[in-house]
């Protein structure tokens, strides 16, 4: 329900995983989903609150991003836990 505050309601609308962002579109990373560990690893990869991120290409759900000057391979199960705007 989207009482009171649309605005905010709007922000949290435009938030999605990774994996569904279409190649060569940049996001920021607003959460990093998942338990402690995968959270490190991800993080550790430089996937961080508040970085840029884009896709370069997808093939099968599985992804390449560019994250903080380093292409990244990830798997569709761990874009899912990385969400941006």
């Amino acid at each position: 329900m989207r009482l009171g505050y649309p605005s905010l309601a709007m922000e949290v609308d435009k938030i999605m995983p990774l994996s569904m962002l279409q190649s060569g579109t940049e996001a920021v990373v607003q959460k990093i989903g998942g338990q402690g560990e995968t959270k490190r690893f991800l993080n550790s990869l430089g996937f961080i609150e508040g970085s840029k991120v884009m896709v370069v290409s997808e093939l099968g759900g599985n992804l390449i991003v560019n994250v903080k000057e380093a292409r990244i391979a990830l798997s569709k199960t761990m874009a899912n836990r990385i969400y941006v705007a």
